[in-house]
């Protein structure tokens, strides 16, 4: 039970959807979620029982459990959430009936002035009739639309757990009132709730944050801003490999090289509807003069990329014999993400997109579609994430945020859908994932800790070639309209390195790991060999070192072990005179003494085809 950092709070009704995805699951049950649902009231409950002053605020179920905000006037400490389970039980025990009741507005609103509650009257405010009331017996009861348990007796006691409180604004709000939110978990048996422990102690050993600190990748500091990583030498080279990577296949795939801006005038977003669609989520203008920032024509850092790569295709009349153009680029984009919604690498403001723009025509639509996603696939199978299904991001067509024409949606999501038939891929469709000016196929992928993200993506976009006015001489002669597919397998760096920390637990494949190998020498007087080798290493592309730390060989060992370093070489008196390592992996265990150049070989070939040593 431990104090969290401030949290957004919002109406779960309108809450941003998550970078990080959770998808319906048979543990994830309906009866599962009016257990947590009525579990959340049950702590209502204890918690104005036993601090009176306590005003509540919302209380939904979520992901593993749920919470409750609450404006209190003192911090709720430890003690106080082991006191709150207790009472918790003691209502439980209770087995009270939950009653639903349906009331006027009128009705509504007296019942809460009379309990002095103003954050209800706010709530309901907002609320569309009918307006329920959930009663727990006749002792407590909260706005509510459902759905409970029929009675609190059926949430079993043991099941249950308060695990932390955080900080969280009303409303999601920075400006008005901090609440303080408590988190609890309820499941339908203990042994569910044990499983649910062990996973969380799993996660926390895998936690990125933690392990990003502890092997020296990237740092985050205040004076610097949250949501914006340092990435340190070690770090660095990590992205660089994986950059390196996607860049040579890219290369393989006819893909060209280009580099955009970090600012640009607002009028580029407006064009493209960017800024009409996410003006909020943009940091705040820039300008030349007061009058510019008046007219909001001054200049904001990027958002995305597609805007910026539309404009080098438009910079020349371009031929059907030109087609495809394929421009990639690892480009840095801003986001000005609420900082509750911010979380280690998974969730930042500002992070690298391995952003593709393809301009196609028409005819070439299926081909350059079913490429993209044979080298999404690719890059999953060389990073071991085997675990995935894709996403059909289609449009909802009662909702007004789309532009275009009905036939360009149409045809878009056909695309996708002949794609995915054809390749037999594991599918479903999201209504209303689809981004506002085209569907979207996305992938998303399930970690070692059974929680799901959306990492690679393919886009099919008929609307902005429509509103940047794109052209291309047709075989005829005529002008006619490319298509654009955008592309990420990636997603962004930043969370793509995030979520494989956690899948691999720091303890990268070798061609991945910063540091391949490391060199132990026994004592300073094999010191000098241990570096002529790593140098040799290093002249083959392999990332080696030799430790100078002069510690005995016990405590070398423990420390390449800590740092989880793939490779060990261990230099004694013999291994010198016999121009020899002995090589011990973390895959494989001790492997003997091997002659330096049988080393240097077989590591080359274990990195060049994503083995082990």
């Amino acid at each position: 039970m431990v104090q969290q950092p401030i949290e957004s709070q919002e109406d779960p009704a309108s809450v941003k959807q998550p970078e990080k995805i959770y998808l319906p699951r048979t543990s994830e049950s309906e009866s599962l979620k009016k257990i947590r649902h009525t579990a959340s009231h049950v702590m209502a409950m204890a918690v104005q029982k036993l601090f009176p002053k306590a005003q509540v605020t919302i209380g939904p179920w979520i992901e593993n459990g749920f919470y409750y905000d609450f404006d209190h006037p003192e911090p709720f400490t430890e003690k106080d959430l082991k006191a709150i389970q207790k009472e918790m039980v003691k209502i439980i025990n209770r087995k009270l009936p939950v009653s639903r009741e349906e009331v006027s507005r009128e009705e509504a609103q007296n019942r809460i002035q009379q309990i002095n509650e103003p954050y209800k009257l706010e709530i309901l405010a907002g609320i569309e009739e009918p307006i329920t009331i959930y009663h727990l017996g006749d002792q407590w009861w909260d706005l509510c639309a459902g759905p409970h348990v029929e009675n609190i007796g059926d949430i079993n006691p043991k099941a249950i757990e308060v695990e932390s409180v955080a900080g969280a604004y009303w409303r999601g709000d920075e400006n008005r009132q901090q609440l303080q939110r408590i988190y609890a978990t309820a499941w339908e048996t203990p042994e569910q709730l044990a499983e649910y422990k062990r996973r969380k102690e799993e996660a926390l050993r895998r936690d990125h944050r933690r392990l990003g600190k502890e092997l020296g990748l990237f740092i985050f500091t205040d004076i610097v801003g949250p949501g914006l990583p340092l990435w340190t030498p070690k770090g660095t080279v990590l992205r660089n490999i994986l950059e390196d990577f996607l860049k040579q296949e890219q290369l393989k795939r006819g893909y060209l090289p280009v580099v955009t801006p970090h600012i640009a005038r607002v009028d580029l977003f407006k064009t493209s509807g960017h800024w009409q669609k996410y003006k909020e989520d943009m940091f705040p203008l820039m300008a030349e003069d007061e009058q510019e920032a008046a007219a909001e024509h001054g200049f904001v850092l990027k958002p995305m990329n597609c805007p910026f790569h539309i404009q080098i295709y438009k910079s020349e009349l371009r031929s059907y014999r030109q087609l495809p153009i394929r421009l990639a680029e690892f480009g840095t984009v801003y986001r000005y993400e609420q900082s509750g919604e911010l979380g280690g690498l998974t969730r930042v403001r500002g992070f690298t997109v391995d952003d593709s723009h393809l301009f196609v025509t028409p005819e070439q639509l299926d081909a350059e579609f079913l490429s993209v996603v044979d080298l999404i696939l690719s890059v999953f199978k060389s990073l071991q994430l085997k675990d995935f299904r894709a996403r059909l991001s289609f449009r909802d067509p009662a909702s007004d945020k789309y532009i275009g024409s009905d036939e360009a949606w149409e045809k878009a999501e056909s695309a996708i859908r002949r794609a995915v038939e054809k390749l037999g891929m594991n599918h479903f469709e999201g209504i209303g994932e689809a981004a506002f000016y085209g569907p979207k196929l996305d992938f998303i992928f399930r970690d070692a800790l059974d929680r799901e993200w959306q990492l690679g993506t393919v886009q099919v976009d008929y609307n902005l070639p429509e509103r940047f006015d794109l052209e291309y001489v047709a075989e005829d002669g005529t002008r006619k309209r490319p298509v654009m597919i955008h592309r990420a397998p990636f997603g962004s760096l930043e969370r793509l390195i995030g979520i494989l920390i956690e899948e691999y637990a720091g303890d990268f494949p070798l061609w991945l790991a910063p540091v391949q190998v490391r060199l132990l020498p026994v004592s300073g007087e094999q010191l000098p060999f241990a570096q002529e080798v790593a140098q040799k290493m290093l002249a083959r592309g392999i990332r080696a070192e030799a430790d100078a730390s002069n510690e005995r060989l016990g405590k070398l060992i423990r420390n390449a072990e800590k740092d989880k370093i793939p490779v060990m070489a261990v230099v004694g008196v013999k291994e010198v005179e016999s121009n020899s390592l002995n090589i011990r992996t973390r895959a494989a265990g001790e492997l003997g003494l091997m002659l330096v150049p049988e080393v240097l070989e077989k590591l080359q070939g274990a990195i060049s085809t994503y083995s082990n040593f």
